[in-house]
This record gives C-alpha cells, sequence and structure tokens, in this order.
C-alpha cells in the first residue's frame, strides 16, 4: 500500500512539472512572437513613449503667452504701457495696419488690440484709460489678460500711493513640499495605456491565431491543461510587461523627473500592483479572441472596450473635469482604478495595504473577467 502511494506522489510531481515546462515552453515561444511583432511594439511601448516624451516636456508652470497690437495713435510713453511690457507672458507689438490688425485678431493670431489714451481732465496724477479689443477668436484668454494688466495697474496704484487705506489685505505663506509636475500624471497613464494595449490586443490576436492555425487543437491531444496554456502567456506578457515597465519608468524618474517617493521601494509596489492590470486587461484579450469567429471581428470589438476606457479613465486629463453622474461610471473602471492607484503609489507614497477598496475593485474585476476568460476558451 506504501509502493503504491509513493509511486502515485512521484506520478503526480511528473505530471505537475511536465505541466511547469509546457507554461515555460509556452511563455518563451509567445515571448518571441511578441517582440517579433511591430503592433506589440509599437502600441506597448513605442506609442506610451512618444507620449511620456511630449507630454513630459511641457511646463505646467509657464503662464499662456498672450500677444498684444497696439492700435494707431496709441499713447506709447505712459507707465502703464511700460507696466504691461514688464509682464513676461504679455507681448506687445506694433507696426501693424489697420487692415491687417483685423485679421490677425478675427483670426485668433492676437488676443486683443490695445489702445492707451490719457483722460483730458488734468489731475495732480496723470490718468490712463486702457482699451481692449478681442474678437471671438480670443477665447478665454481675453479674461487672463484683463486680470494681468489689473494686477500691473495695481502694482503701479501701490507705488504711486503705497499709504492707500484698505478694508483688508493678503498674506500668502508657502511651505516646501512635493513639487505636482505634469509628468506625475501622465507616466501613470501611459503605464496604464501600454498595458491595456497588450493586453487586451496582443492576447487576443495572439490566442485567436493559435486557434486558427489549429496550434491549441494539437496541444490539446497533447497532456497540457488548459491552465497551462493561459499561464504560460501570462508569463509570457508579464516579462514584456516587466520590461515595459521599466523602461518608460526609468525614461520619467532621469529626464523627466518623475517622483518615486521611496525610490526603489515605490517601483517594487507599482510593478506588484501592476499585476492587477496585468490579469484583467489580457483575461479581456482571452474572452475576445474566445467569442469571435473571425480575425476582422478583433479590432472593432478591442476598440469598443479599449477606447471608452482610454477616453473616461484619466489617462491624458482628471476625470474631475466630467459631469457628476459621469464621473460615477468612471470611477468603476478597472484602468481608472489601476492608473489612479499607480499615482498614488508613485507621488504621495501610499503602500498597497492602504489601497484597500482600490485593491477590492480590481480584485473583483480580475475575478470577473478570469471567469469569464476560462469559460469563454475554445481550442479550436
Amino acid at each position: 500500500m506504501h509502493s503504491i502511494l509513493k509511486s502515485s506522489f512521484f506520478v503526480a510531481m511528473s505530471q505537475s512539472l511536465n505541466q511547469v515546462r509546457a507554461a515555460f515552453t509556452l511563455s518563451r515561444y509567445s515571448l518571441l512572437a511578441m517582440f517579433r511583432s511591430p503592433t506589440s511594439i509599437v502600441f506597448s511601448l513605442l506609442f506610451p513613449i512618444i507620449f511620456i516624451t511630449v507630454f513630459g516636456s511641457i511646463n505646467p508652470g509657464k503662464p499662456l503667452v498672450m500677444k498684444l497690437a497696439l492700435v494707431e495713435g496709441s499713447d506709447t510713453s505712459n507707465v502703464v504701457l511700460k507696466a504691461i511690457k514688464a509682464i513676461s507672458n504679455i507681448s506687445v507689438v506694433t507696426g501693424l495696419s489697420t487692415a491687417q490688425l483685423k485679421e490677425d485678431l478675427d483670426k485668433g493670431r492676437i488676443t486683443a488690440l490695445l489702445n492707451i489714451t490719457a483722460d483730458e481732465k488734468p489731475e495732480l496724477i496723470r490718468h490712463y484709460t486702457v482699451h481692449l479689443q478681442a474678437a471671438g477668436a480670443s477665447g478665454e484668454s481675453v479674461g487672463m489678460l484683463e486680470t494681468e494688466i489689473n494686477a500691473a495697474i495695481g502694482d503701479l496704484n501701490q507705488k504711486a500711493f503705497p499709504s492707500n487705506l484698505s478694508v483688508a489685505s493678503v498674506e500668502v505663506i508657502k511651505t516646501k513640499g512635493r513639487v505636482y509636475k505634469s509628468i506625475d500624471f501622465i507616466l501613470p497613464g501611459q503605464l496604464g495605456f501600454s498595458l491595456l494595449m497588450a493586453g487586451v490586443y496582443g492576447s487576443s490576436f495572439l490566442l485567436f491565431s493559435l486557434r486558427k492555425n489549429l496550434v491549441l487543437k494539437r496541444l490539446r491531444v497533447a497532456p497540457v491543461k488548459r491552465r497551462t496554456i493561459i499561464a504560460g502567456e501570462m508569463l509570457s506578457h508579464l516579462f514584456f510587461h516587466v520590461v515595459s515597465f521599466i523602461i518608460m519608468v526609468m525614461l520619467g524618474f532621469f529626464v523627466f523627473d518623475f517622483t518615486l517617493v521611496n525610490g526603489f521601494a515605490t517601483l517594487v509596489e507599482m510593478l506588484f500592483f501592476s499585476l492587477f492590470g496585468l490579469f484583467i486587461f489580457m483575461g479581456i484579450g482571452f474572452i475576445i479572441s474566445g467569442v469571435v469567429q473571425n480575425e476582422n471581428s478583433i479590432a472593432p470589438i478591442a476598440n469598443t472596450i479599449v477606447l471608452p476606457q482610454i477616453l473616461l479613465c484619466g489617462l491624458f486629463f482628471p476625470i474631475e473635469n466630467y459631469p457628476h453622474w459621469l464621473q460615477q461610471f468612471c470611477d468603476i473602471l478597472p484602468l481608472t482604478l489601476f492608473v489612479d492607484g499607480l499615482r498614488k503609489i508613485a507621488f504621495e507614497g501610499t503602500h498597497l495595504v492602504q489601497l484597500p477598496l482600490t485593491i477590492g475593485g480590481l480584485i473583483v474585476w480580475t475575478f470577473v473577467i478570469g471567469s469569464i476568460s476560462v469559460k469563454s476558451f475554445k481550442w479550436e
């Protein structure tokens, strides 16, 4: 009896080892297929790197540059014009004809026409009126322009009348802290974008190709279990994701000063957290590959799932800009949970144990998507 149990144990162990070897073999060939696929490289790595480079180069602290054009006959020797010219983000141009001024204003090439006139009534200190003429093409920048000019005039008044009575004053106390840069918002979003594209498109096309070419049918004859195939596919995507993840984070950190609050420890936590996204998005790809009947149907179905998440999850701008009813829907999307969690870990230094709701939501999505993907798996 003892020998029979011992023999059964070794048979079970041998079968388990065979399944593990099969999973690693499948993952190796799947990984080679991904590295040889231009689509995988472009959408999962190249596009995110381009977005990181472009948005990381944008300086959000730099004010909007506004262009003013002096109309003919405007007083050019007064202190008000000198104060306006001293504003760093205002450019004053002269020498344009009346026709050119009107054309540039209508087409939005200049923010407003500027005309400074002195009041005829003599006073102790000369008073000027600043006339601004704007068009619809100027948009909301006119309000900002008016605020800047009023601030400049206020500074002149303060210099001329330093003892003026005032009802109240404002005192601003600035404390030293981390500066939230555009790269701190953009890079986690691009990590989610990369994972979404690689998981959904990569898995769906690759698995459907294996089924179409009868590779899965041949594997079914072999002693390879369904979960072994899924595990092998996940291992290949995991390695590809780790490589892409490290490249993008290091680019953001060394080139654009991306914030990693706790250094390497934060990087490790972000990497572990991203496994949730890997399982969810790969599961969606498995589901798509199992329900479609031809390869041409994959892209439309994948786009229907991917594009709304890209637009609604806060990849490029905060979801707080959306109406309240839409924000509630955005908050439960898996990509929203994933990207928001990455941002909190990277910039705020939040640990995984401090994200119970976010991780709980991702676990629910993982369980739901995983269950459906296993049931929708087809050998042929």
